[in-house]
């Protein structure tokens, strides 16, 4: 479904990435007959300012959008491009996301109960995600969104990665298959190399090229290393991950696995948030689902103690923890909280064939005893959130408030005023505040 810019009404910015710039949209007349709300949240790419990969992440983050159906997923609402816009509308989650909550929490830590439940929902999500091929590679907290009935739902797809299965191997095991309700649609999920006609939003230029080779990929990390001493110095506000940039990623990169041993392939490129990159991401040997799973470790460490286990002083010496230093946990955290310090440590197994989900998938999490008594097939009906955000505000757009979003980026795109017109404007501006 098309949206309709001319009456699409931003009524604020909600965030800001590599991306682009995600609005909250109010829709002036939504149709009756449309499955898109009156609020939904709008993601812009603005192709005027953009780094040279991003046109094609864009346009995959869509089509990895349009095959979703989980009640843990996003789904495509429309999209909608013009000569400098690239615009697509998700569901709008009115509670913020994991980072935020956690920071207004009075000791900034979950409690086993909490993450029991936020961490079944993402598992969840994650084994969708695996079950049709696809690796996320970019969780983190700031990626958990909160819907206005507190469940979960992740977002930032533009780093995920679909993953050939292949059948004639049985060295590994692949993910589990989807639910009954999930499974007709996760069919359709298939790579940009096969046989599916294009979609609306692909672009010509995403022609397919080769995977680069792990030597490649080794070459490019090293240079990366090298010059990343304090890179992630100052980001973002509430001390948010500091994204991987992306290294070896060639255009095309998405459709071909790149070489691989077991039942899936594997991929070399370099992405992620660089205190959630799995070990074998580090050290470029290929990875495949299980780098979903170690992030999963990350996560729960953080939220269960306020802190990622390996972050360093810079990014260098927190890829060297990554890799070296031992798991540690506070205080008595083995005794008081046994079954949460287990799964985390098997989560955060270095060797990937070791790590808990490896051969058989989220099967293997949800059996684990921390997640005892959960009704994986019942849980947005019957688990209640830890967390019910405050009703968000439905009345922005009432008098007809909000700007149209084409005029936002245009504005972007404008000159700065010379100075002779700077100082008559402030000159004028003077005079009227005199009477």
């Amino acid at each position: 479904m098309d949206i309709d810019l001319d009456r699409a009404r931003a009524l604020r910015v909600l965030g800001r990435g590599a991306m682009g710039t995600v609005f909250l949209v109010a829709d002036d007349a939504p149709s009756s007959s449309s499955s898109r709300p009156g609020r939904y949240a709008l993601k812009v790419f603005d192709k005027r300012s953009a780094k040279p990969d991003a046109d094609r992440r864009a346009r995959w983050e869509m089509s990895v959008l349009s095959r979703l159906a989980h009640p843990h997923l996003p789904s495509l609402l429309g999209f909608t491009e013009t000569d400098d816009l690239l615009a697509w509308a998700v569901p709008y989650c009115s509670g913020g996301d994991l980072n935020e909550l956690r920071y207004s929490l009075p000791d900034r830590v979950f409690s086993p109960a909490a993450i029991r439940f936020y961490l079944a929902e993402i598992v969840s999500a994650v084994a969708d995600l695996h079950s049709a091929g696809v690796a996320y590679r970019d969780l983190k907290p700031e990626n958990v969104l909160l819907r206005a009935d507190g469940h979960v739902v992740l977002t930032d797809f533009d780093l995920s990665r679909q993953l050939h299965h292949r059948p004639s191997s049985a060295s590994s095991s692949p993910p589990p298959p989807l639910p009954p309700a999930f499974r007709g649609r996760r069919s359709r999920v298939t790579s940009r190399s096969d046989s599916r006609p294009p979609q609306p939003w692909s672009s010509p230029a995403a022609a397919q090229s080769p995977s680069p080779s792990p030597r490649q990929h080794f070459q490019s990390l090293v240079r990366f290393l090298m010059g990343s001493d304090g890179a992630a110095a100052g980001l973002a506000k509430r001390a948010k991950s500091a994204r991987v940039s992306p290294v070896s990623r060639k255009p095309g990169s998405f459709g071909s696995s790149g070489g691989a041993a077991g039942a899936w392939g594997k991929s070399y490129s370099f992405v992620g948030t660089e205190e959630y990159v799995a070990p074998e991401m580090v050290r470029g040997e290929g990875h495949g689902f299980a780098v979903d799973w170690w992030a999963v470790g990350v996560l729960a460490y953080e939220m269960a103690f306020g802190r990622t286990p390996f972050k360093g002083q810079n990014r260098k010496e927190t890829f060297r923890n990554v890799l070296q230093r031992e798991l540690e946990f506070p205080g008595d955290t083995r005794r008081r909280t046994p079954e949460l310090a287990d799964l985390i440590s098997r989560l955060l197994e270095r060797e990937p064939r070791r790590r808990l989900g490896y051969a058989a998938g989220a099967d293997e999490i949800r059996e684990h005893p921390f997640f005892a008594g959960v009704a994986w097939d019942l849980l947005t009906e019957v688990s209640r959130p830890p967390y019910i955000p405050p009703p968000a505000d439905e009345d922005l757009a009432a008098a007809g408030e909000g700007f149209d979003v084409r005029e936002h980026f245009r504005n972007l795109h404008q000159p700065p005023p010379p100075p002779a017109a700077k100082a008559a404007s402030e000159a004028s501006s003077d005079f009227s505040s005199e009477f």
